[in-house]
């Protein structure tokens, strides 16, 4: 029995340095990895450079998908010689000579059909469409099994993304999301002397820079000397709650918004502390004049950082820029136009909040191979003289859409979730009445 106890003592010291071995290599490999994360990636973006791995990873996956592109373009014009051939060896046989039958159009047709059948609102809130496979499971639905290199290719894109990018974006998000709350808390503690300032807009800067890396975030930005000023209005295209990342990634801004609960209650509340923010409660929203005189107040102090506001009120797919509110060319001052453009190519930037939640859709993010956009900051517009909030709105949106290779489209943005409005109808009847009108009384004239 003694030596029993003695054999399990043995055991139990064996299996309790073993423990504390594996549990000092797994602190060992956290630490290494932490370690990675700050020295290549954390200080080069709170400084604002780069040690070129972004460019490298940016290389290889350009020519990647440029290789996947071209063996997919082949296969598909392989494919569609063979469903025209198809289609034409299924047609009646013309009882006299000729080698044209009504059925040879079917399949353009077709196409044209497919095409049109839209219509220029429903398409604006879903996924814009790719031209060629990007290599990404969520996009793979038109497309087949066509080589086992491709296939191959394939399957190490999902291990690096999953394996490898996912876990270290997810923690980049949470260290610059939680230096962002610390930081700003910090600095909040601070008396509200010029320093103050520039401690807020480096600590925020710094905090976006990372969250960027955290997306591999490409961005070029053109035209810098139009950059947003103090006492200004920033108004930009809007495709997901990324594009304050984006824009925040250059500069600092003052955001306009509602005061959420939870996690986003605890970021906006620690931001506030140190930088101007305008966060409105439920009730404060409704009014529209309250809202307007706390944006004009901002704005009249020429000290404070320029507002950050997306006229469209709702994300759109990057394909278009929709009606602008005129809410946000009410309130006076200059506004400073900026255009997003994102490459699709790299992953879908767009967030359709109606299918997925916040959390999906940066997990999403997280697991696409990049976010590659180009930023323009265009100059500076001004109400003109006898123009009225709504024609001012318009003016800014065909500059920002123009600028950025976008449709612009007169229809509300609204209507992602509502009905037409009775007063657009209206509209509408007033026009056809009018036509009615004078057809008639080009009519009687005769």
């Amino acid at each position: 029995a003694g030596h029993g106890l003695k054999f399990d003592g043995k055991v139990s010291c064996c299996n309790l340095n073993r423990l504390q071995l594996e549990t000092a290599e797994s602190r060992n490999h956290l630490v290494i990895w932490l370690y990675l994360i700050i020295s290549l990636i954390m200080i080069p973006a709170m400084f604002g450079f780069s040690l070129g791995i972004s460019e490298t990873y940016m290389t290889i996956l350009v020519k990647t998908l440029e290789w996947a592109t071209l063996k997919i373009q082949k296969a598909n014009e392989v494919e569609s010689t063979l469903k025209l051939e198809e289609l034409r060896r299924s047609r009646p046989k013309p009882p006299v000579g000729g080698d044209f039958t009504f059925s040879d159009c079917f399949y353009f047709t077709r196409r044209g059909i497919e095409s049109i059948i839209e219509d220029e609102v429903t398409q604006r809130f879903t996924s814009e469409e790719l031209v060629s496979w990007n290599l990404l499971t969520r996009t793979s639905n038109d497309f087949h099994y066509i080589s086992l290199k491709l296939t191959l290719v394939y399957g190490l894109g999902i291990f690096v993304r999953y394996c490898i990018l996912a876990p270290l974006r997810i923690t980049l998000a949470f260290i610059g999301l939680s230096w962002l709350v610390i930081g700003t808390s910090a600095v909040g503690l601070l008396p509200n002397w010029r320093v103050k300032s520039w401690l807020s807009e480096w600590v925020h800067i710094m905090c976006y820079r990372i969250c960027a890396r955290g997306l591999s975030a490409a961005i070029q930005y053109h035209n810098r000397e139009n950059k947003p000023k103090k006492g200004g209005i920033c108004v930009a295209n809007h495709t997901s709650p990324i594009d304050i990342v984006i824009l925040c990634n250059d500069g600092c801004y003052a955001m306009v918004g509602q005061v959420h609960g939870g996690l986003m209650g605890v970021v906006q509340r620690a931001m506030v502390r140190c930088c101007p923010h305008v966060w409105f409660e439920r009730a404060e929203m409704k009014d529209r004049h309250l809202v307007t005189k706390r944006l004009k107040d901002h704005v009249n102090d020429k000290t404070k950082l320029p507002i950050l506001i997306f006229p469209e009120g709702t994300c759109v797919n990057n394909t278009s820029v929709m009606m602008f509110k005129k809410g946000s060319f009410e309130i006076g001052g200059t506004i400073y136009p900026v255009a997003i453009k994102y490459d699709l190519k790299f992953g879908d930037a767009f967030w359709n909040s109606s299918k997925y939640s916040m959390v999906s859709y940066l997990l999403r993010m997280m697991t696409s191979w990049a976010l590659v956009c180009n930023v323009w900051y265009l100059p500076a517009m001004h109400q003109q003289e006898g123009e009225d909030a709504v024609q001012f709105a318009n003016r800014v949106k065909s500059a920002i859409a123009h600028q950025g290779g976008l449709v612009d489209l007169q229809w509300d943005g609204g209507l992602k979730r509502a009905k037409v409005k009775a007063t657009f109808k209206e509209q509408q009847q007033k026009k056809y009445s009018t036509l009615v009108v004078r057809d008639d009384s080009g009519s009687n004239s005769d």
